[in-house]
């Protein structure tokens, strides 16, 4: 398995933010240009970027964002890179628009939870390779609606769930931690892992360059990483001349 770092762009009313611990009234705005930050991380090396719709996932009016999306998937595809995108994807059209655009892989959410027979229909439709999942526990139970609302489900059953309807790769998030800099739950993520049997990408709680390494070393299939590197406690050159294949991971052999 290949292990991939996904530099993230959360989007919130068209700028790049990043909430702490799923919450909109703690946000930090970074930039009011998503696609000069899509062609910084690209530059220094990124293959994959991580794209979220946060006006999407909480319902709202996302035109600003969609034209942001618009603009980050041009920089990318000049770039030859990889978009992977989520938020408030709720529907089959929804799903087919956003990878008509040019996303490589959307990441389903609440609809998982509460329409699996349309992540069904989605997997048949589109193929396993443009389908995640994103997992978002508090306290071991899964939450839906932009992290607001509990699903009543643990992670570990959701999990096997997806697994059986033919998913195979899912974002696991302990929200707790994201944003908050305490370094991944990978104790959490890798048991989500041999649980389900499934591709688990780490999210929430990178902090330092160690943190990437730790998830590599779990033999998770890769990490998104966010505040930190917008605040400078990870470099992403580091992170990617870190990783043992960062040559044929990165394209370049």
């Amino acid at each position: 398995m290949s292990f991939t770092i996904y530099p993230a762009i959360d989007l919130r009313a068209g700028r790049v933010v990043r909430l702490k611990e799923g919450d909109p009234a703690r946000m930090t705005s970074y930039s009011d240009d998503p696609a000069e930050t899509a062609k910084c991380w690209l530059n220094i090396g990124a293959k994959w970027l991580h794209v979220v719709n946060l006006d999407g996932a909480f319902g709202e009016c996302d035109t600003a964002n969609q034209q942001a999306f618009a603009s980050i998937l041009q920089t990318a595809k000049e770039s030859g890179a990889e978009v992977q995108f989520g938020g408030g994807l709720r529907s089959l059209e929804a799903m087919e628009k956003a990878l008509n655009l040019g996303a490589s892989r959307i990441v389903l959410g609440t609809i998982a939870l509460e329409q699996p027979d349309v992540v069904t229909r989605a997997l048949e439709k589109f193929g396993a390779d443009k389908i995640a999942v994103g997992i978002d526990a508090r306290d071991g139970f899964a939450r839906v609606h932009g992290w607001q609302s509990t699903g009543g489900i643990s992670a570990h059953d959701l999990a096997l769930q997806l697994r059986t309807l033919g998913l195979s790769t899912v974002i696991f998030t302990d929200i707790s931690r994201d944003g908050m800099g305490y370094g991944l739950n990978i104790s959490a993520t890798r048991a989500l892992a041999d649980v389900s049997g499934l591709d688990v990408i780490a999210s929430g709680g990178v902090h330092t360059l160690d943190d990437v390494m730790a998830a590599r070393d779990a033999n998770l299939s890769g990490v998104i990483v966010g505040r930190a590197l917008y605040e400078g406690t990870l470099d992403l050159k580091d992170a990617l001349n870190g990783l043992p294949s960062a040559k044929r991971l990165n394209g370049d052999g």
